[in-house]
């Protein structure tokens, strides 16, 4: 059934790395909601998530039902898709241009450029490259911590990509973040490349065997490890509004029947010495880490998120008592190049005493 309304929901996809009612829709590789853990300590109005695998292939099919639920139950001004880092948002947009009938708008597509890293993994990445290409705008992050030359090297890698789309330097942990005038309301272009350039665009980010499924398949690769039990696997579509997880059930929420073990913390410079030792090869490390407390429970749940040798430990004090994290002591996804993260994995597993699979 069509549905019409006034006006149609807005719609912007980030890539890469407010004053309505905004619901965020987020994209995890593993099955740890980090992210989306993080957005709902923040103003939006609501987060919902599509877990184990990735919207610009494997999972591309949830989108649309996602979308819908969104707009039915939580009636948003905005919805704010953020998919995976190495996904190629041609098909999210192609999409929710085939959406408009039901009420939604592609705004724009918007990619977050690693000036620190990039040089590094766009010889490696041919997503990063489309990404780069294909977008709207691009936000310039990590600037602050390279020198002029290697920004203006930067900046020639990106024109001879994409000379014509605006950069804007982002700052540091959310500082002097971008107006949203300046994000919103873009009014995508992407549709109206030359025609050649479109024919190919649509090709990569068709939904069949293409070209982009083939290299996206063969580019990442992901692990996870764990201390303590295993956890709950949670099913690929799970909601939280307003910070609060949902009571829906889910059919495919399977939970680990391993013995309860008590939890061990992990000591922070032994976190600090394993992660240290991780290559360019390993993107990102996501998850959840409990450290050492002096207060009862004598630990804390903190949120790792970790990307080319930096990372960031988030306490969100309402998931230590959370139950389904109980006898947890760590719970990680390990993402990057593929043929080398199992070996990594298995090496961060091994120091920080836990397992991988």
């Amino acid at each position: 059934m069509t549905i019409v309304q006034d006006s149609p929901i807005p719609v912007t996809c980030f890539t890469g790395f407010l004053d309505y009612k905004v619901v965020l829709l987020k994209n995890e590789y593993g099955d740890v909601e980090v992210d989306s853990l993080l957005a709902s300590q923040s103003n939006i109005s609501g987060v919902s998530e599509i877990l184990n695998g990735c919207l610009c292939c494997t999972m591309v099919g949830l989108v649309e039902n996602a979308l819908k639920e969104i707009r039915d139950t939580m009636k948003p001004d905005r919805i704010i898709i953020e998919s995976s880092g190495s996904a190629f948002p041609a098909t999210l947009a192609l999409q929710i241009r085939q959406l408009e009938p039901e009420g939604f708008k592609l705004d724009g597509v918007v990619t977050v450029v690693d000036c620190l890293n990039f040089k590094g993994y766009e010889d490696s990445s041919p997503s990063a490259k489309l990404q780069a290409k294909y977008t709207d705008l691009l936000l310039l992050s990590k600037h602050h911590l390279i020198n002029e030359r290697q920004m203006d090297d930067l900046i020639d890698s990106l024109n001879d990509l994409n000379d014509e789309t605006p950069k804007i330097k982002v700052g540091p942990s959310g500082e002097n973040p971008p107006k949203p005038e300046l994000i919103f309301g873009l009014d995508t272009k992407l549709f109206e490349l030359v025609e050649g350039e479109k024919a190919s665009w649509e090709k990569i980010g068709s939904n069949s065997d293409s070209e982009s499924q083939k290299w996206h398949g063969d580019e990442i690769e992901t692990k996870q490890i764990w201390k303590g039990k295993k956890g709950k696997s949670k099913a690929p579509i799970h909601h939280h509004e307003n910070g609060q997880e949902c009571t829906k059930n889910h059919d495919n929420e399977v939970e680990d029947d391993s013995e309860e073990t008590e939890i061990e913390p992990i000591d922070k410079d032994l976190l600090d010495r394993e992660l240290s030792k991780l290559s360019f090869e390993v993107y990102r490390v996501k998850g959840i880490v409990r450290l050492p407390s002096s207060s009862p429970p004598r630990y804390t749940t903190n949120i790792l998120n970790y990307a080319f040798g930096r990372y960031e430990l988030t306490h969100i004090p309402n998931l230590d008592q959370d139950e389904s994290l109980k006898g947890v002591t760590l719970k990680l996804t390990v993402m990057g190049e593929r043929g080398e993260v199992a070996r990594r994995a298995r090496r961060l597993a091994e120091g920080l005493g836990a397992r991988s699979e």
